[in-house]
């Protein structure tokens, strides 16, 4: 960006301009006329970057000519033309930007900063005041719209528990084929603390259509949607929050809920979220809508596949891989713990995916003797420990190692030699952040399309579920989350074995 000096005859111009702000309306021409010494007219070149978000700056922008995009996390979520004023909570809140603006065209800018405006050898306080009056009134108009905005809420998402890939995809599928049946999409902030919580903050509007957003961007909360289908993560989720257990904070959320008109509840995550949306959905009057989608590296929701299973499997197989390979460069065991606290999908499908020597999976009954006898003479092994195995008996000698740590120490103590160098892993939660593949975004997909169909047909307490393909549902009664797994799969993926695993 240049800066450059105002000349006389642009000063007609730049009223004419100015009376077009909002924010400004209040100001005479005379006044209008006052402001112009504060003002630098800056030129812009395509593609540059006038407010970068994440970044802490104090000026504010009224566009003269020219176009820039505001984008958010990437994306393009509105156009900014000739007369439109951006960048004034600036002037109130010195937290970092929310957006980044960019010029789409060779353009320029009038810039004021607040040091600028409240000098007050250039600028009477007066006219000052005026100006700050126009900004508040138009912030306060926001905030006023998004009180109404939140309490009358449709269709309210709520995430908990660890975060998985795919959590992001399934939210913006399901803003988006709900939002073409003509419903409104919300999301609670950070899972059940903020339906709990319960401040107008703790919400957020999903918006899908780009015009719609424009029209409402304004508003404090209101999400550009799209943005999510790919990304990584959770942007709207708690950790878990173990509270939610108790009655009374039950009974808190669920009049919440019904304070705000909330006409449809999504409880998106694991096993322990299902827990959570069950015992809520018993708090909730008869009208109110719920369902449950899975969204869980372990698949740890039977009779389905669960978003976040296949990208899991995917990532896991791939470090077992490079440690596979490590082991065979160095001659050492490797123990790995892997995700699986209860049957161990995770953990058994990634060593059959990698090809790993053997799967200790909570349910696996080992003879130990067995086990040394033959990892003992190897010169590289790699055997992957569901983070689940023998927990009880971990809690009850209050070991404090990892499940890996644990399976060591048997082989250990039963006995095992071997010139191999025994190297524990812990669990590596960076799976978790991994970018949705190409089963789980269909995966996402098929089953937001199936839930918008159950909203619409009035169905309530069940979960859309998709089994090679087909979609179909589950009844809150019928769904089960012991993630057990089949036991000849647990054979397959025992390579250390002297029988033939065909013969099973």
């Amino acid at each position: 960006m240049t800066d450059e000096i105002l000349s006389n005859n642009e000063e007609t111009g730049l009223i004419s301009l100015l009376k077009q702000v909002k924010a400004l309306k209040d100001l005479s021409e005379d006044e209008l006329r006052i402001l112009i010494p504060v003002l630098k007219k800056i030129s812009c070149k395509a593609d540059e970057i006038i407010i970068q978000e994440g970044k802490v700056t104090t000026s504010a922008y009224i566009v003269a000519d020219g176009e820039f995009s505001f984008e958010k996390m990437g994306r393009k979520v509105k156009t900014i033309y000739k007369g439109d004023f951006f960048g004034e909570i600036a002037f109130f809140d010195s937290r970092s930007r929310t957006g980044t603006v960019r010029a789409n065209t060779s353009s320029t800018l009038f810039s004021m900063s607040q040091e600028d405006l409240e000098n007050e050898s250039v600028i009477s306080p007066k006219i000052t005041l005026k100006i700050y009056k126009g900004f508040s009134r138009q912030i306060t108009s926001f905030m006023r719209e998004g009180t109404a905005l939140f309490n009358n809420m449709d269709v309210l998402l709520i995430q908990d528990g660890g975060c998985a890939p795919g959590y992001n995809s399934v939210t913006a599928f399901i803003s988006e084929y709900l939002e073409k049946s003509g419903r409104i999409v919300f999301i609670a902030s950070e899972g059940f603390r903020s339906v709990v919580s319960n401040r107008t903050e703790d919400y957020n509007c999903l918006i899908y259509d780009r015009n719609f957003f424009n029209q409402i961007d304004h508003i404090a909360g209101v999400y550009f949607s799209p943005v999510l289908r790919e990304s990584s993560g959770a942007n709207f989720r708690s950790e878990r929050y173990p509270e939610f257990i108790d009655p009374a904070i039950q009974k808190t959320a669920a009049r919440n809920i019904i304070s705000r008109k909330v006409k449809v509840i999504v409880g998106i995550g694991g096993n322990g979220t299902f827990a959570g949306i069950k015992a809520l959905s018993t708090l909730l009057p008869e009208n109110v809508q719920v369902f449950f989608i899975p969204v869980t590296i372990d698949s740890d929701i039977s009779g389905t596949e669960c978003i976040g299973e296949f990208t899991g499997i995917e990532f896991g197989a791939e470090k077992i891989r490079c440690y596979m390979a490590d082991a065979r460069t160095h001659n050492r065991c490797y123990i790995i713990e892997m995700m699986g606290a209860q049957g161990g999908f995770h953990a058994l499908h990634s060593c059959l995916g990698a090809g790993a020597h053997l799967a200790v999976l909570p349910s696996s009954e080992f003879d130990i003797n067995e086990v040394v006898e033959l990892v003992g003479p190897r010169n590289n092994t790699v055997i992957a420990v569901a983070e689940g195995y023998k927990n009880k008996e971990r809690k009850k000698e209050k070991y404090t190692g990892n499940a890996a740590d644990y399976f060591r120490d048997e082989l250990l103590a039963a006995g095992l030699q071997t010139k191999q160098k025994i190297v524990c892993e812990g669990f590596s939660r960076d799976i978790r952040g991994a970018n949705p593949n190409n089963m789980d975004l269909m995966l996402a997909q098929q089953m937001s399309r199936k839930l918008c169909k159950m909203v619409l047909n009035n169905e309530t307490l069940a979960m859309p579920a998709v089994r090679s393909g087909k979609e179909y549902s589950i009844s809150f009664d019928d769904i089960r989350t012991d993630n057990s797994v089949e036991s000849s799969l647990a054979s397959l993926a025992n390579r250390l074995a002297k029988y033939d695993p065909c013969r099973e």
